[in-house]
């Protein structure tokens, strides 16, 4: 049955890929991003034409966030799918990173997934139904050096992912994180850098071997053509066509190698947090609820 998604940071990358792809399979799609009539305007053009309706949504203004809410809820009569999708990567010394770095970053890839599901959310619980989808990271899963904030924003999407998970599970509403490798998509040309390089001389060649190892991961990138883009774009409709209450609250997407050492450490997890629910007596918030007799709307 076709949903009416909301996703952000349609214009590249993931985002552009997710949206033709969940048109294709039918679904309305309402694909949000910045600069619609200038640096985008061309994107824009061509997801119109797929079938997508677009608009204006800069995640890091709430204002922007709520008046492209209302205006997808012109076309919608609910939201029944919210994909966080807009976000920005780092590469550097961590220590390198300013606070008013770290700031800039959180407020994409923190704040700004807060300020979306706070302006679906409401809309949601009065339909009794939803999907909330976090693009996360495998790098929110384990740390890799020189990603130090990327890693600890996706951290935190994850934290905030298993609470929405539990606490709008009676309402019918689900949370689902997607969980990449790193993939060759415009994501990686637009890499947050620090502010601050005077320390460089301070750490000696591991200043250096920051550009050497994203270098080689490019490289290694470029050699494994099975780390297709479309795979997260086909993990996410899998998602969305998905059974509610059988969709998996994780999902792993690599074909580097990574995602197969961090499938046990994910099932584990899942396991300790069921007995941890059981234990205090909550595990039923682990289950999502369905919508009751006397609420209409169109189920997920």
């Amino acid at each position: 049955m076709p949903k009416n998604v909301l996703i952000t940071g349609a214009s590249s990358g993931f985002g552009r890929l997710i949206t033709l792809s969940l048109l294709e399979r039918g679904h309305r799609v309402v694909a949000s991003m910045r600069r619609l009539a200038t640096k985008n305007k061309q994107v824009a053009q061509e997801l119109r034409a797929a079938g997508a309706i677009t608009v204006e949504i800069d995640v890091t203004d709430q204002q922007s966030v709520e008046t492209g809410v209302a205006e997808a809820l012109t076309h919608f009569d609910c939201i029944h799918v919210l994909v966080n999708n807009a976000g920005v990567g780092v590469v550097g010394l961590q220590e390198n990173f300013t606070p008013d770095d770290w700031q800039r970053l959180f407020n994409v890839n923190v704040f700004g997934v807060q300020r979306m599901n706070r302006a679906v959310l409401p809309h949601m619980r009065a339909c009794r139904e939803g999907l909330l989808i976090f693009l996360s990271s495998i790098l929110a899963r384990l740390t890799l050096p020189f990603y130090g904030p990327y890693n600890a924003s996706k951290w935190a999407i994850e934290a905030m992912a298993e609470n929405y998970r539990v606490e709008l599970s009676e309402f019918g509403i689900e949370s689902c994180l997607v969980e990449p490798g790193g993939y060759p998509t415009t994501f990686m040309n637009n890499l947050m850098q620090p502010s601050d390089h005077s320390r460089d001389e301070s750490y000696g060649k591991l200043a250096q071997v920051v550009h050497d190892m994203f270098a080689n991961f490019e490289q290694a990138l470029a050699a494994t053509p099975a780390q297709d883009p479309q795979n997260v774009a086909n993990a996410v409709v899998a998602l969305v066509d998905g059974t509610p209450g059988e969709r998996p609250f994780r999902t792993i997407v690599d074909k580097m190698g990574m995602g197969e050492l961090l499938t046990d450490y994910n099932a584990q997890l899942e396991r300790i947090t069921h007995q941890l629910y059981e234990s205090f007596g909550m595990a039923d918030m682990l289950e999502v609820k369905p919508p009751p007799s006397d609420i209409q709307g169109t189920p997920l």
